[in-house]
C-alpha cells in the first residue's frame, strides 16, 4: 500500500492490467527539467548554482548574489510547475522508446510533485502526445510501485534520475529492475552513485533494449 493516501486513491482509479509493469519518473526522465529551469530562473532575477545537486541553497538572487531563502525557492519551483507547459519538452528519445514498448507493457508515470499540479502535468503531457497514466506522490516512491505491481508478481522496471527513489523501490520491490537515467548526464558527478544492482544508462537509446529484456517482452 502506498504511504501517500492520495497516491493510493489515484492507483485505485487505474484499470486492472496484468502485463509487465514499467514505472517512470517524469522530470529529467521523460520531461526536461534541469535544462529549462535555469532559463526560467534568470527571467525572474535568479540563477542556479550547479556546484551540487540541490535546489534549496543553490538559487542565487542576481541583484544581491545572496542565496534565496528556502520559502522563496519553494515558491519559484511551484510557479515553474504551474507554467511547465511553457518550459518543459520531452526528453530526447523518450517518446520513441515508449511507443515501441507500450503495447507490450503497462506504462505508468510516477512523479514526485505536489498533487495540486497533477491536472496541469497531465494536460501538458497529453498535449505532447504522451498519454500514459500519471500519478503524483509527495512521499517515497517504493510503496507506490509495490502497490502498482499488485499480487501477481509480474515483472517490474523502474526508471528514475534520483538514487533515493531507486533505493526506495529496491526496499519495497527487491526484484524490480532499476534504471538510473538523467536527461543531463553531466550532473551525475554531483550526486551519490546509485546502489549496486541499479543499471546506469546514458540515454533512452541505451535503456530501451535493456528494459525490454528485463520485462521479458
Amino acid at each position: 500500500m502506498s504511504d501517500d493516501p492520495e497516491t493510493l486513491r489515484q492507483i485505485e482509479e487505474l484499470s486492472h492490467d496484468d502485463r509487465p509493469l514499467l514505472v517512470l519518473d517524469v522530470d529529467d526522465v521523460v520531461l526536461d527539467f534541469i535544462r529549462p529551469f535555469p532559463r526560467y530562473l534568470e527571467g525572474r532575477g535568479y540563477r542556479l548554482n550547479l556546484d551540487n545537486f540541490r535546489l534549496h541553497g543553490n538559487v542565487i538572487e542576481l541583484a544581491s548574489g545572496v542565496p534565496a531563502d528556502p520559502a522563496r525557492v519553494s515558491e519559484l519551483i511551484d510557479a515553474f510547475f504551474v507554467a511547465q507547459s511553457e518550459w518543459q519538452t520531452l526528453t530526447e528519445g523518450a517518446a520513441e522508446a515508449l511507443a515501441s514498448i507500450g503495447d507490450r507493457a503497462e506504462i505508468i508515470l510516477l512523479t514526485a510533485m505536489p498533487h495540486r499540479h497533477r491536472a496541469a502535468r497531465i494536460a501538458h503531457l497529453d498535449g505532447l502526445g504522451f498519454q500514459y497514466p500519471l500519478l503524483t506522490t509527495e512521499m517515497a516512491k517504493g510503496p507506490a510501485i509495490e502497490r502498482l505491481r499488485g499480487p501477481n508478481m509480474r515483472p517490474v522496471a523502474f526508471v528514475d534520475d534520483q538514487p533515493r527513489n531507486l533505493v526506495s523501490a529496491m526496499e519495497r520491490v527487491p526484484d524490480a529492475h532499476l534504471f538510473h537515467l538523467m536527461s543531463d548526464t553531466s550532473l551525475r558527478a554531483l550526486i551519490p552513485a546509485p546502489p549496486a544492482g541499479v543499471h546506469v544508462v546514458e540515454d533512452w537509446r541505451e535503456a530501451t533494449p535493456m528494459i525490454v529484456r528485463a520485462l521479458g517482452i
